[in-house]
């Protein structure tokens, strides 16, 4: 159970370390401080080359496109560019569920096109992967001036393999790194950035304020800096915004369009700058920020996938928890044909992320983050359960929650609610209704109780 004097989240030295330790590289135990050192200045190398190949394929693009511009370009919600089956029996719920989730993010200034929207639920993906030979071209540019400064990242972007091969667990098929013969597979159409590019922009410029009482130094940035930052990746539009947002805007950019490079099976969908953007108040570095975001989306890139293998297994497990939890609330579910769980379709591709606080996020995720440590650490083969008497690690706590964030709405769904419409919207009013500390208790109470058994069934 978490005690109440814990039940405070304030970002310290001590949270920057945590994330950029966890996510960035594990350093072998026996390492210098000189070793350290060399691996975080090639981190930043790769870093560097990759904005240098954002800042080409941005000018290059430009030829064609009008990046501030957004045409027809939508990625249904926060499930991007994610695919499916449209012979699927649960296909309308999809599309249900993925309309609720971007209903609120639509601004008038947009047009999302629903032609553009039916055809990538068929299936059809015009938008993800960057051409070797255009790509290619771009590194002998001369006019660029950034190219002399040192040798142009290579089309056989960075992996994490050194990485894994200090961490066996990066290496399963949940908790993957695109390897170098994938990233270097998957670069075909230069117009697949310069779309992304324009989604990236709209969705910084949408970014929210909720991090400025936790980064007071990048909130009291100044205006010519901030200007001289959005001008560096070509932000637009920008004018209605104050320093520090316009800033964290430039930030987002950056990273998110230099992810897109580094992992361009998945690119960018919307819903990783909500992600980004906690990580982003904790580093002030973003060559430290990028490699923590990496870090973070080994997991968390399957949201994200055409195939919709990941979120599809987590909705599954969600569903699990319900039924095994409740059965009177599961049969509920089942005559509404919403027993796929749907409904938590966004809790889960953005981490809570919407439904939770900046600060209650940041707590959420810390508990995560230290569970799947605790993992990694061989603790969860030990009898860690028997001796703190509590829930022992997994590395499904998030999801543990979202169930029980369901759980506790059980009443009003079974009295109420006739459709998954009606409980999608439920879940969306959850936002900013949450105690993250109630959540945890009880998600940790469904660990106790049913882990084994949902472990078991996998």
């Amino acid at each position: 159970m978490v005690t109440q004097e814990k039940k405070t989240c304030p970002f310290t030295s001590a949270m920057e370390k945590f994330v950029y330790t966890r996510w960035e590289v594990p350093y072998d135990l026996n390492s210098s401080k000189e070793e350290r050192d060399n691996i975080r200045t090639q981190k930043r190398k790769e870093y560097d080359k990759l904005r240098r190949q954002c800042r080409r394929l941005l000018k290059h693009s430009k030829d064609g496109f009008n990046l501030n511009e957004v045409g027809r370009i939508s990625c249904d919600g926060y499930s991007g560019t994610l695919t499916q089956d449209t012979d699927s029996p649960s296909s309308e719920d999809v599309v249900s569920a993925r309309e609720s989730l971007s209903s609120e993010e639509r601004s008038p200034d947009i047009e999302y096109s629903e032609r553009h929207s039916s055809a990538r639920l068929e299936g059809v993906d015009s938008a993800r992967q960057i051409p070797i030979a255009d790509a290619s071209t771009l590194d002998t540019d001369s006019s660029d001036s950034d190219s002399s400064e040192e040798p142009e990242v290579s089309h056989t972007f960075p992996s994490m393999e050194g990485t894994e091969e200090n961490d066996p667990d990066m290496t399963s098929k949940e908790d993957s790194s695109p390897s170098m013969t994938e990233v270097s597979s998957k670069l075909h159409n230069n117009e697949d950035f310069a779309s992304w590019q324009r989604i990236i922009r709209l969705d910084a410029v949408r970014a929210n304020s909720e991090w400025i009482p936790w980064s007071p130094s990048q909130a009291a940035i100044s205006e010519g800096r901030a200007h001289r930052s959005a001008e560096a990746v070509g932000l637009k539009d920008y004018d209605h915004l104050e320093p520090s947002r316009i800033f964290h805007a430039a930030r987002l950019v950056a990273i998110l369009e230099a992810y897109a490079l580094y992992d361009p099976e998945i690119g960018y969908c919307q819903g990783m700058s909500d992600l980004l953007s906690p990580i982003l108040a904790v580093m002030s570095e973003d060559h430290e920020a990028f490699w923590c975001f990496v870090g973070f989306m080994r997991k968390a890139r399957h949201n994200f996938r055409l195939d919709e293998v990941g979120i599809r297994r987590q909705l599954n497990i969600v569903s699990k928890i319900i039924k095994c939890k409740d059965s009177h609330l599961y049969r509920h579910l089942e005559k509404l044909q919403a027993e796929d769980c749907f409904f938590v379709y966004r809790m889960v591709v953005v981490l809570f992320r919407r439904e939770l606080t900046f600060e209650q996020t940041i707590c959420l995720w810390e508990v995560m983050w230290a569970d799947q440590a605790a993992i990694r650490a061989g603790i969860a083969k030990s009898a860690w359960g028997r001796i703190r008497q509590r829930a022992p690690p997994t590395d499904e706590l998030l999801l543990y929650a979202i169930a029980a964030s369901v759980l506790q709405k059980r009443k009003l769904i079974i009295e109420r609610y006739s459709s998954m419409d009606e409980i999608i919207r439920e879940c969306n009013s959850m936002a900013g209704h949450l105690d993250v500390w109630k959540l945890l208790d009880d998600a940790h109470d469904l660990v106790v109780n049913l882990h084994d058994k949902i472990e078991a069934s996998f």
